[in-house]
């Protein structure tokens, strides 16, 4: 493992993925996390253009094959740091093995920051496979929920077994579809519900008050006006009713 990444080992799990995302030839992909390029050599096979990102230049010789490519660009950066406007043509796609670390923020900075990106199938800790797509009222369901449901349909399309990987990962791994449904929440949904999923064992509206003391008796109505109770905490509200309370208050 380099940088925290676990390298995918198993050529039929390689070519489920490529299948599962539906790459089409007009597409452009995003692979973050492009390691050896076993995965970036098939989707450039199959896509338009593909952007590869990867953190470890001890990796170069082996995606200098891949890099010379005329359908191929490398970025040698941090994806959390890369600025994703910059990238000709724009990414339609993302197809990868996300690392673990970044998984959760690179995917929701994608939603927000590439809104040509239509379509999301990435490998993840099954953890994260399970907090992005939960139900309101779940033990997992959280901020994150929030912000990638409100732009997109979640599903799981597999879980995957630790022994796919080498090194084998200590936890379970699942792929992730993402669809396109709307536009990113903007600025303002996404502090009201940060805030809001800020202090879990209070209520939203005492949640928010901590962040901006004055505004409980406001959130109280306003969720009395969605047919809210007055006390529900951020985990009863669904990402529409985040939105709808974020129109309420102005936001």
């Amino acid at each position: 493992m380099r940088l925290g990444q676990n390298f995918l080992a198993d050529p039929n799990l390689l070519a489920a993925i490529v299948r599962e995302a539906g790459v089409e030839p007009d597409d452009t992909v995003l692979e973050v996390g492009a390691g050896a390029g076993v995965l970036t050599e098939r989707l450039a096979q199959l896509a338009a253009h593909v952007h590869a990102v990867e953190i470890d230049r001890g990796l170069e010789p082996e995606l200098a094959r891949l890099a010379a490519a005329p359908n191929v660009s490398v970025h040698w950066a941090d994806a959390m740091k890369l600025d994703l406007a910059v990238l000709e043509p724009a990414p339609t796609a993302m197809v990868a093995n996300l690392p673990y670390s970044v998984a959760t923020p690179v995917i929701l900075r994608t939603i927000q920051e590439l809104p040509e990106m239509r379509r999301w199938t990435v490998m993840v800790q099954r953890e994260i496979a399970d907090r992005l797509r939960a139900a309101p009222g779940s033990r997992t369901y959280g901020g994150p929920s929030v912000q990638a449901q409100l732009a997109a349909d979640v599903r799981l399309l597999r879980s995957v077994d630790p022994a796919v990987f080498s090194p084998r990962p200590r936890v379970e791994s699942a792929v992730l579809r993402l669809e396109r449904t709307g536009p990113a929440a903007p600025p303002a949904v996404r502090a009201l519900v940060r805030e809001g999923f800020a202090h879990r064992r209070k209520s939203l509206a005492r949640s928010l008050e901590l962040a901006q003391p004055g505004r409980i008796a406001a959130v109280r109505a306003a969720l009395e006006q969605l047919g809210l109770p007055a006390d529900a905490r951020a985990e009863a509200l669904s990402p529409k009713d985040f939105l709808a309370l974020a129109g309420k208050l102005g936001g």
